[in-house]
C-alpha cells in the first residue's frame, strides 16, 4: 500500500517536470493521473488499491467524530437535567477482532467516547468489559459498537 502511494507521488512529480510547471494544480493533475494509472494496473500488482484503505480510515474517523459529537451532547443533557435518571452498568462485548492492535484501537475509541470506558480485556483477547454511563439495553449497546467501531476497524486493518 505504501509503495503504491510512493509510485503515485513519483508519477505526480514526473508529470510536473514533464510540463516544466511546478504549480500545485499541475501536481494535483499528475496525482490524479497516477491514481487512475495505478487503479487500472492494480490487478497486476497483487495488492489492494491503496485508496480503498484511505477511504476506510476516513470512514472510521467520521464514525468516531459522529459518536463523539452525539455522546457529548447526551452526557451534557444528562448532567443538566435536574434529576439523574441514568442506569450505569458494565457490559461484556465479544468481538471478532483478532490482533492486539485492533483490540487496542477499539478500546481506545470506546474510552475516548464520553460516557463509556473500557475496563478490562479478557485473557483470550476476545472480550472487552465496558462501563457505560447509561445502559438502556445492553444488547443494543453491543450491537451499536459492533456495527460502528468494530466493523470500521476491520475494514481498515484487513
Amino acid at each position: 500500500m505504501a509503495a503504491q502511494f510512493l509510485i503515485n507521488l513519483l508519477i505526480a512529480f514526473l508529470w510536473m517536470f514533464l510540463y516544466d510547471d511546478m504549480g500545485f494544480t499541475r501536481f494535483i493533475a499528475g496525482f490524479m493521473l497516477g491514481m487512475v494509472f495505478i487503479g487500472l494496473l492494480n490487478r497486476f500488482l497483487k495488492r489492494e488499491f491503496y485508496l480503498r484503505k484511505v477511504v476506510a480510515v476516513l470512514h472510521l474517523l467520521w464514525i468516531f467524530l459522529r459518536e463523539l459529537f452525539l455522546s457529548s451532547f447526551t452526557v451534557i443533557y444528562q448532567i443538566m437535567k435536574p434529576r439523574l435518571t441514568i442506569r450505569p452498568g458494565i457490559v461484556a462485548l465479544q468481538t471478532e477482532l483478532k490482533t492486539n492492535g485492533e483490540m487496542t484501537l477499539l478500546a481506545c475509541l470506546i474510552c475516548l467516547t464520553p460516557g463509556t470506558l473500557t475496563l478490562d480485556v479478557s485473557d483470550d483477547n476476545r472480550t472487552l468489559y465496558i462501563h457505560a454511563m447509561d445502559i438502556g439495553d445492553a444488547e443494543q449497546l453491543k450491537h451499536q459498537i459492533r456495527n460502528s467501531f468494530e466493523k470500521a476497524i476491520m475494514e481498515v486493518t484487513r
